[in-house]
C-alpha cells in the first residue's frame, strides 16, 4: 500500500497520508482530500496533494496529479500522466452513464471545467474559464482558454487554439483557431 486513509474531516473526506516514497511524494506527506480508497489507486505514482478532493464515483490513477483547490467528482476519471490543478473541475454525470474524462498528458487548471462526457486526452490543455461539456473532445496539442466553450459533440484536436468568448458546439470539428467572439 503506498497510501492509507486519516480521520474523516468536516467536509466529509478523509486526507490521504502517504506510507512509502514515490515520485516526488514522502512517506508521511499528508495528500489532499478523498471520499474513500476507491477515489485513489493504491497503484502507480498518482497523488491528490494540497486541498484538492477526489470524490463520489471519482478515480484518479496510472501517474495523475490533482492538486491545489481542484474537485474531481461523480463519474469523472484522471489517469495517464494527467494533471487538474488550481480551482478546476472535473466531473461526470450523476444519473445518466458516461463520465468525464482527462487523460494522457493532458492538463486542466485555472478555473476551468471539464464535465458530462467530456473527453480532454494527449497532450491538450484546457484553462482559464474554459468549459468543456457535453460530449465534446478536446485532444492532440489543442489549448482551450479564457471563457471559450466547447460543447455537445465538438472535436477540438491537432493545434487548435480556442479562446476568448468563443463557442464551439454541436457537431463541429475545429483544428484551427476561432478567436475571440467567433462561433462555429
Amino acid at each position: 500500500m503506498k497510501y492509507k486513509l486519516g480521520n474523516k474531516e468536516d467536509n466529509g473526506l478523509c486526507r490521504v497520508i502517504a506510507l512509502i516514497d514515490f515520485s516526488n511524494v514522502k512517506a508521511g506527506d499528508v495528500g489532499g482530500y478523498v471520499g474513500g480508497e476507491k477515489n485513489l489507486t493504491q497503484e502507480g505514482d498518482c497523488w491528490i496533494c494540497d486541498n484538492a478532493q477526489v470524490s463520489g464515483s471519482a478515480q484518479v490513477f496510472g501517474d495523475a496529479r490533482v492538486s491545489g483547490g481542484a474537485q474531481v467528482r461523480e463519474n469523472a476519471n484522471v489517469s495517464g500522466y494527467a494533471c487538474v490543478f488550481g480551482n478546476a473541475r472535473v466531473y461526470g454525470n450523476t444519473s445518466v452513464s458516461g463520465s468525464a474524462q482527462v487523460c494522457g498528458n493532458a492538463r486542466v487548471f485555472g478555473d476551468a471545467q471539464v464535465y458530462g462526457n467530456a473527453w480532454v486526452y494527449g497532450d491538450a490543455q484546457v484553462y482559464g474559464n474554459a468549459h468543456v461539456y457535453g460530449n465534446a473532445l478536446v485532444y492532440g496539442n489543442a489549448r482551450v482558454y479564457g471563457d471559450a466553450r466547447v460543447s455537445g459533440t465538438a472535436w477540438v484536436s491537432e493545434n487548435a487554439r480556442i479562446h476568448g468568448n468563443a463557442r464551439i458546439h454541436g457537431t463541429a470539428w475545429v483544428s484551427g483557431t476561432i478567436r475571440d467572439g467567433e462561433s462555429v
